[in-house]
């Protein structure tokens, strides 16, 4: 940006009332900071402080408390910087500043932005945005899931811990079933086999009378302990709790697929095998466009799959398989889809075979292998193509 008759505002952000600090063109405080409200009074007085735009308005991206005043900004043509927290106080570090209020952190803001000119923000397309919204709803449902899976397994082991031996998966709609019916061992052992039996656990499907058997004849001999009216209640809770989120689950990956199949490079990306809806939700909601990295480096740079060398003392260093750094759930979703490639992808199987074949360690072969399906991911947003295995790849395979 070009200096003469700038402005540089900084927005300390939170809750209710944010704090909005300005610095004319030459560095100095135009004023003294303004708080302002989250409402529409409030957004006016933010709007009429700021005046024509566009305006260089630096605030971190804390929480989502920042979502609305970026919409407004931007609308207004403003031009909105989200920084990282840990990006803002290491500068404020670098200036020695040591007060800590929230006029200081705005004006610490408008000064990062008079000194660094950051390129403002620009956030994802309303169709990835609500990708975003909904992988990460799906994370928080199938995190709850897997906490009352948890709690389950305790009730189980202390009522009735034989069970696991004929029904493997708590998490199953078999043995949510059984256990909302009969939750401890005592009300399985009053229980008539037949009419085990005939329970339907999925709308179709039955118990089975050689499992009705087996449940009841375990029961009648098993070694828990606590069958009590407290612990059926809370069993029942639980699986009525999972009956929902399964559910809920099955709903939201069917929003999933079809946001995905509207999504241009979302439904190029499951051209790519290796990658499905799940893997390509995950990547549209992490980083929107890959193709808006530098190159194919940067891309599985974010993602931490750049190996870096371990030294300790006089330990000799070695490579490691990927990355501290980078987003942890993408590289997760990525381990997952690299998993299944090399078992019958027609290109990353052999690549992955002859590293194994020269020696390297399984771990790093996958790595490795999770980088060349980076590379492809990043070719197919950039070139807005399906993909296909080009000669390059085939040699290198």
């Amino acid at each position: 940006m070009e200096k003469g008759g700038e402005m540089f505002a900084g927005i300390d952000v939170a809750a209710e009332r944010h704090m909005l600090a300005r610095l004319d063109d030459d560095g100095m405080p135009m004023g003294r900071p303004t708080a302002f409200a989250e409402d529409a009074a409030g957004y006016r007085t933010l709007l009429e402080a700021l005046g024509a735009p566009p305006v260089l308005v630096v605030m971190e991206a804390t929480g989502h408390y920042w979502k609305n005043l970026y919409a407004t900004l931007t609308a207004a043509g403003h031009d909105a910087v989200l920084l990282n927290p840990l990006v803002a106080r290491r500068f404020q570090e670098a200036q020695l500043e040591r007060t800590k209020t929230d006029a200081v952190d705005a004006i610490a803001l408008a000064r990062l932005g008079f000194e660094k000119r950051p390129a403002p923000t620009r956030l994802f397309d309303q169709a990835a945005e609500a990708l975003r919204e909904l992988v990460r709803h799906r994370d928080r449902l199938r995190q709850d899931f897997d906490d009352r899976v948890r709690q389950l397994h305790r009730l189980v082991d202390l009522g009735f811990p034989e069970f696991t031996r004929y029904v493997k998966g708590l998490d199953s709609m078999l043995a949510t079933a059984l256990i909302a019916e009969y939750p401890t061992a005592a009300a399985f052992a009053r229980a008539q086999p037949r009419r085990l039996a005939k329970l339907r656990y999925d709308g179709c499907h039955k118990v089975g009378e050689d499992l009705a058997e087996a449940l009841v004849a375990a029961a009648k001999r098993s070694v828990g302990q606590h069958h009590g009216p407290v612990y059926e209640m809370q069993a029942r809770h639980i699986c009525q709790d999972l009956d929902l989120w399964r559910r809920r689950l099955k709903e939201i990956e069917g929003d999933i697929d079809r946001l995905l199949d509207a999504h241009e490079i979302g439904r190029l990306l499951t051209s790519i095998d290796g990658i499905g809806p799940h893997s390509a939700a995950r990547i549209i909601a992490t980083v929107g466009d890959p193709a808006r990295f530098r190159s194919p480096a940067a891309f599985a740079a974010y993602v931490g799959v750049v190996p870096g060398l371990r030294q300790s003392g006089k330990r000799t260093g070695s490579r490691a398989a990927t990355s501290p750094f980078g987003n942890a759930r993408l590289r997760r979703a990525l381990w997952m889809a690299v998993l299944s490639a090399v078992r019958r992808n027609d290109w990353l199987k052999p690549f992955y075979e002859r590293l194994r074949a020269a020696g390297k360690p399984p771990k790093l072969a996958l790595v490795a292998a999770m980088r060349k399906l980076l590379h492809a991911v990043y070719s197919v947003a950039r070139n807005r193509k399906p993909f296909t295995v080009t000669t390059e790849q085939a040699r290198a395979a």
